[in-house]
């Protein structure tokens, strides 16, 4: 019964692979538009129905490969250490993020990551996934600060708030930079930089600007 579970597990895992590889390569061929979902069906050797079981709208299609993250700020709230606050926590993530170059952080310039990059910056019904996307991590990383901390929950609803959105600001920015030709390397001070910034307008809340 086992064996048979591993080998119905690992034929899903093979299909779902398989048309996420179809539509990424389709896409990013002839673009998020020009693409239908049959089409991506034929190059998968899948049937729509198939497709749609396992991504349920063609945004989908693109945006799974963002899914892991959209629980990450809360995931590194929950596991920071005692003695280390929520914002210092994000502050090292996003920063370490920076030096491994990883994709969430806007600042990986692989050929296709940049291209992908392009194509959600180029695409308004991507873009507008991102707005939901952002949604629900501000929703988990609120619930997280909430339960670590002894934070009202207004308080930690507005702290998702901002702090989503910045580090969401941060990776656009890196993102539009690399997607149209920059280096990483070249743009690796200027990111920590404005990520320093602005981690520690987060910190002073703002109240040294408006005065």
């Amino acid at each position: 019964m086992e064996g048979k579970l591993g080998l119905r597990e690992l034929k899903k895992q093979r299909t779902y692979a398989a048309i996420s590889d179809a539509a990424i390569a389709l896409f990013l061929e002839h673009g998020f538009t020009q693409v239908s979902v049959a089409q991506v069906a034929e190059a998968a050797e899948v049937s729509k129905r198939t497709l749609f079981a396992y991504f349920p709208t063609k945004e989908d299609l693109v945006m799974h490969r963002l899914a892991d993250h959209e629980t990450e700020a809360a995931r590194v709230v929950r596991a920071r250490p005692a003695d280390t606050t929520p914002l210092a926590a994000l502050r090292e993530h996003f920063l370490g993020g920076l030096r491994e170059r990883d994709p969430i952080t806007g600042l990986n310039d692989q050929p296709q990551t940049r291209a992908l990059q392009r194509m959600i910056l180029d695409t308004p019904a991507l873009v507008a996934r991102m707005g939901r996307f952002q949604a629900a991590s501000e929703r988990a990383l609120a619930q997280a600060l909430q339960d670590t901390t002894d934070t009202p929950e207004i308080t930690a609803r507005l702290a998702a708030v901002q702090l989503v959105s910045v580090q969401r600001s941060l990776s656009m920015d890196n993102a539009e930079r690399l997607a149209y030709g920059e280096p990483a390397d070249e743009r690796y001070a200027g990111a920590v930089a404005d990520a320093e910034h602005a981690f520690a307008l987060l910190e002073n809340g703002l109240r040294d600007l408006f005065r």
